[in-house]
């Protein structure tokens, strides 16, 4: 691979990412030789790779996973990095722009909303009345108090810190309700909970204390809990190209990075000492009246990730100790085909039995999923699909608008008869059968990141994302999807979705 002509200033900005030549001119040759998107067989649908569970399952899966996390086996990952500017864009825009009637009427209505105490009393200590101001059409204000510095400076904070759900004597941020949440499926016989959230450094030291003012309150029901962090690291950044696929520099000439999406969250992930780990966003709670579903869901998932890899664990111990009897090894085949949904190379017909005891063990020693998959009601996201594997078969992957060829109008049109998406609700064994944890990076598919086109400074360029973290980076996991009702998946993106009936 070429690399670039870069200056010793160019290359001692590199090293300070943590990045090496080789791996930016990588970056560089990728934004010239584009990504491959996927191919698209057909949707996933109940029945065809996408698993309902039945009443008498929800209960089995579910006690099989509470002795699971009674012997300490589960924590929960919650990506919580991000910003809440984007739940406040139409409020900031009034800001600056100037109040609209609309936008008037919703300032009107802020009563309605769990932060509305909090805003009433930062309102009060700034000798503002908030009432006083709404009667008066006085809107700049109460827009300072709610988004500004002076104030409760909800433009600035991390969508993690932005009160969700009123209670009768407080209000729940989202990072509380996740404490909640796991106390309800992933506590252990001695009452702890584990749970990992990856902030941006600059809010790190907000969010610890905050959890130190929540915490007691949870604590005295007989909850403990290990919180750890981690950012994303500045070494998983990409270099920014030009139009012309060459470095991109801003107006000083020094080189631009950019982060790389939540793909870049694999290291993260990676990095944790659970043996079954659920992932969920940090926008996707519920209060605690609506939260059943969750819970029966979650512990169901879980319960059924357990019995699948102690089946997968039986079978590699077979493998690696003797030469299985032929129909062990078909018992085996028919598993992966079954429960796996996995594809049999197209020379298995020839292959000797030392020659499928290897494919086999290798196919069975991958990280594990299991994918909640929500009935689509026109939400964005990722959606389940068989696609083809580039060496031949098919297999289960989510999959975004961004992956699929818009010029193609066949995958388009398959792509748009997705019955379900995916609502980022995930329960991973990151173990093997051993005992040792996977190196998840060698199970990741680099080509199915994607390049975007932003700005900066006024001029445009390329950006390169990696593969998305349930997407992409999770490409070749073993992986099973199951149905979880629409009650499961309450995410918060604007601030009018606090309004929804799940919220209340």
């Amino acid at each position: 691979m070429p690399v670039p002509n870069f200056s010793p200033e160019d290359m001692a900005q590199i090293s300070e990412h943590g990045l090496s030549v080789e791996a930016v001119a990588g970056q560089l040759a990728r934004f010239a030789r584009g990504m491959k998107y996927a191919r698209l067989e057909r949707p996933c649908r109940v029945g065809d790779g996408i698993r309902r569970f039945q009443p008498d399952e929800l209960v089995r899966y579910g006690k099989a996973w509470e002795a699971a996390a009674a012997a300490g086996l589960g924590m929960k990952f919650v990506p919580a990095s991000g910003a809440g500017t984007r739940m406040f864009e139409a409020f900031l825009r009034g800001l600056h722009e100037g109040v609209s009637l609309t936008l008037a009427q919703e300032l009107r209505g802020l009563h309605r909303y769990p932060f509305f105490e909090e805003l009433c009393a930062v309102m009060e200590k700034r000798g503002l009345s908030l009432e006083a101001c709404l009667r008066g059409d006085d809107f700049v204000p109460v827009l300072e108090s709610l988004l500004g510095t002076e104030g409760l400076n909800y433009a600035a904070l991390p969508k993690a810190l932005i009160p969700f759900h009123r209670y009768p004597d407080h209000s729940r941020t989202p990072l509380e309700e996740h404490l909640v949440e796991a106390a309800g499926y992933a506590r252990d016989a001695r009452g702890v909970c584990r749970l990992h959230f990856t902030v941006a450094e600059a809010h790190e030291a907000a969010v610890r204390a905050y959890l130190r003012s929540v915490l007691p309150r949870h604590e005295a029901a007989g909850n403990r809990f290990e919180i750890g962090f981690s950012t994303q690291k500045q070494s998983s950044d990409t270099v920014a190209a030009d139009l012309q696929n060459g470095p991109f520099r801003d107006r000083a000439g020094r080189l631009v990075f950019r982060p790389s999406g939540h793909g870049a969250l694999l290291e993260n992930l990676g990095a944790l000492e659970g043996s079954f780990v659920f992932i969920k966003n940090i926008d996707n709670v519920a209060p605690d009246a609506r939260r059943a579903d969750t819970l029966l869901y979650k512990k169901a998932m879980a319960g059924y990730l357990v019995e699948i890899q102690e089946t997968c664990f039986r079978y590699l111990r077979l493998l690696e100790a003797e030469s299985p009897a032929l129909a062990v090894l078909a018992e085996i085949e028919a598993f992966l085909g079954g429960t796996l949904s996995a594809s049999l190379p197209a020379d298995w017909p020839a292959l000797d039995a030392a020659a499928r005891k290897s494919w086999l063990f290798a196919r069975l020693n991958r990280p594990l999923r299991v994918c909640g998959m929500v009935p689509n009601q026109g939400e964005p996201g990722g959606a389940p699909f068989w696609v083809e594997e580039r060496g031949g078969g098919f297999s289960l992957q989510i999959v975004e608008s961004v992956q699929v060829d818009s010029e193609d109008a066949g995958q388009q049109r398959i792509f748009r008869g997705a019955t379900h998406f995916n609502p980022v609700d995930l329960v991973c064994g990151l173990k093997d059968f051993r005992g040792r944890p996977f190196d998840l990076g060698q199970f990741a598919d680099p080509e199915a990141g994607f390049i975007s086109e932003k700005s900066y400074e006024g001029k445009p360029l390329k950006a390169l994302e990696l593969p998305g973290l349930w997407n992409g980076a999770m490409a070749h996991w073993n992986t099973v999807f199951v149905e979880v009702p629409a009650s499961t998946f309450t995410p918060v993106k604007r601030i009018e979705d606090l309004l929804r009936t799940e919220h209340s």
